[in-house]
């Protein structure tokens, strides 16, 4: 009896390590309908005009006197940041297509109502400086899936969306993670051909050299913060201006092709650390502000495998199993939706005392920034690949795991006169 005992007890150990193939089989599944879930009731009624009407809203206990209809633009920027890539796939004849093909009609006649005076979804474009920061995420869901999303748009709504981002010049960004925001914006502008201001590029490019830290941390301004800002915002909005300038072929002082490539091996060794934060259970450390965007945590890991470019240290199996765990960790059994079906101010359910003063329940769409490797299809490695334990199930179970180490640039850029 006892024998029998230890054998159960192996195999179900085994079970919580590593997904079966069913398992492997829903992952995608899975996360496909959580992103929708999310999405649904945002865009649907945004679509309609009717989700400044509609949305059932909560505020931070410590919020602070700015206009509170920033809300609708920090759901919407922020959503739609998150699942631009996988509406960027083409349809096709699966379930899943037809979730993204509706997702991606209403988030087009979305984009049309932000910016129009008529629509009752009109954003509250320019009432103050948090404006800089979500239409950056609106930027953002523009280079994310620029064919997609920024082409078929008609010429009045894009000259619409030129007009509102350059008035937002007006706003000095804080001394901190927010001049990546401005960079963001006007790098966008640059890529649509637009007449962008040059020096809030490049003066953001030299801040971010100044205030990297290293082994893939940035400094939020002139004193290092321990939090997650380094996820939020300084990996992702680095790498894509630069990318955006690239596009661009703007010529500039800097080269910023070989300033990507330094970004982009700082990103991944910033990767390589997220997956180590990631515990068997599922769960990663809580610590810093803005905590309640939830997965907006493990945005660069996403980003590395959207981008096929994770390091070598790190399969596809491993980071795809990790994060469905903490997927399934922080959304299966807690309290993350209110009544409408909008996220609740939380980490791992309805927590609203961990609201800092600038949160809302729009600013949690951050969330959806861990679902870039949706925009890789149903066929690519990340998906098929077995599911492999990643690196704390190996450690905590006596196996190899590999060694960390310390990790220094290699690559030195001048400026080209």
């Amino acid at each position: 009896m006892l024998a029998l005992m230890v054998g159960l007890m192996c195999i179900l150990s085994l079970q919580a390590r590593v997904p079966n193939k069913k398992t492997q089989q829903d992952d995608r599944s899975y996360w496909c309908q959580l992103a929708y879930k999310m999405a649904q009731p945002v865009l649907e009624n945004m679509a309609k005009g009717e989700l400044q009407q509609n949305m059932l809203t909560e505020f931070s206990p410590s919020f602070d006197n700015r206009n509170k209809k920033v809300l609708y633009m920090e759901c919407f920027g922020r959503l739609m940041a998150g699942i631009a890539p996988w509406l960027s796939l083409p349809d096709d004849n699966t379930p899943e297509s037809e979730m993204r093909h509706n997702l991606r009609e209403w988030a087009l006649a979305s984009y049309r109502n932000a910016v129009d005076p008529t629509s009752k979804d009109y954003l509250c474009w320019g009432i103050g400086g948090q404006n800089l920061v979500d239409a950056a995420y609106i930027a953002e869901s523009f280079l994310r899936a620029y064919n997609t999303l920024w082409m078929p748009l008609d010429t009045l709504t894009k000259q619409r969306y030129i007009k509102e981002f350059q008035k937002l010049r007006h706003i000095d960004p804080p001394y901190t993670n927010w001049l990546l925001f401005s960079s963001t914006i006007e790098s966008f502008i640059a890529k649509a051909g637009g007449d962008y201001d040059q020096y809030r590029v490049n003066s953001a490019c030299r801040k971010m050299e100044e205030w990297y830290v290293g082994d893939g941390w940035y400094s939020d301004g002139p004193h290092f913060a321990f939090d997650y800002y380094s996820s939020y915002v300084f990996h992702p909005m680095y790498l894509e201006t630069l990318q955006a300038m690239v596009d661009a072929k703007a010529n500039t002082r800097l080269d910023y092709g070989q300033y990507y490539n330094r970004e982009l091996k700082r990103c991944q060794k910033y990767a390589i650390i997220l997956e180590r934060l990631i515990s068997p259970e599922g769960t990663f450390p809580v610590f810093g502000r803005s905590i309640p965007y939830r997965m907006a945590v493990m945005q660069p890991l996403a980003l590395m495998a959207w981008y096929k470019t994770l390091p070598k240290e790190l399969s596809n199996g491993q980071v795809r199993a990790a994060l469905t765990k903490v997927l399934h960790r922080m959304f299966d059994s807690q309290n993350n939706f209110n009544s409408k079906g909008y996220l609740t101010i939380g980490f791992c359910g309805h927590q609203p005392n961990v609201a800092d003063w600038y949160t809302n329940n729009g600013s949690l769409y951050m969330t959806t920034l861990a679902f870039m490797p949706l925009g890789l299809p149903a066929t690519d490695p990340f998906w098929t690949d077995a599911a492999q334990p990643w690196t704390q199930v190996k450690a905590w179970n006596g196996e190899d795991f590999p060694k960390d180490h310390q990790w220094r640039d290699n690559i030195v850029t001048k400026d080209k006169w």
